[in-house]
């Protein structure tokens, strides 16, 4: 293993800049932090980690390989992303003035269940075009091709464990009291501007 840590930090500093970069996934844990509160957006944190192991399992495999030099397929996947970010945003876009006090948000913390909220990160970090570019990006260009599969299984592995650290460190702050106070007082234009940042990113994804 000594011998791969020159690359293993190449990963580890290009991993960072990536997920710490705003795009979907950083959207809908700063909603669901918002909107549902703690346990939601944690567990919507792991649902964006259980998507890296989709993204890491592909290139070990070597679909990373037919993905890059088929850009129908690539343009397909493409289509599905936007198509599932711009029914998200389209939903936030609806949002209504709350018209009670902040304790009743509260309630909106158990109307999500677990499962959907892991379900929600999961789907959104899958159908990601920008992550989907970031590992064949990393797994063709930055790991070598005579790097073991266990040693690549290793980066993914602490890639995912990274992605839900950090995302889990964003959703414990975002969801402290007095940041979903603020967000209350205006929560309808907050999920609205969420809403048109999700529609954006879904014309970026599909027209690029």
């Amino acid at each position: 293993m000594l011998s791969y840590l020159d690359e293993f930090f190449l990963i580890v500093i290009a991993h960072f800049f990536a997920v710490a970069s705003p795009g979907p996934d950083f959207a809908i844990v700063l909603k669901q932090s918002v909107q549902h509160g703690r346990s939601n957006a944690l567990w919507t944190s792991a649902g964006i980690a259980l998507g890296i192991f989709v993204h890491v399992a592909y290139c070990l495999l070597g679909v990373a390989v037919v993905l890059s030099q088929s850009e129908s397929l690539f343009n397909a996947l493409k289509y599905l992303a936007g198509a599932y970010l711009l029914y998200i945003g389209i939903q936030a876009l609806r949002a209504k003035a709350a018209t009670g006090p902040l304790e009743e948000i509260k309630h909106d913390d158990k109307q999500e269940s677990a499962f959907i909220a892991l379900r929600r990160g999961f789907l959104v970090n899958v159908l990601n075009p920008k992550a989907t570019l970031f590992f064949l990006s990393l797994f063709t260009l930055v790991i070598s091709a005579d790097t073991p599969s266990s040693i690549q299984a290793i980066y993914g592995l602490y890639m995912a464990i990274a992605t839900w650290a950090w995302f889990s460190g964003l959703s414990m702050v975002l969801s402290k009291p007095n940041v979903r106070q603020f967000f209350h007082r205006a929560g309808h234009w907050f999920d609205r501007g969420i809403g048109v940042i999700l529609v954006g990113l879904a014309i970026r994804v599909v027209a690029q």
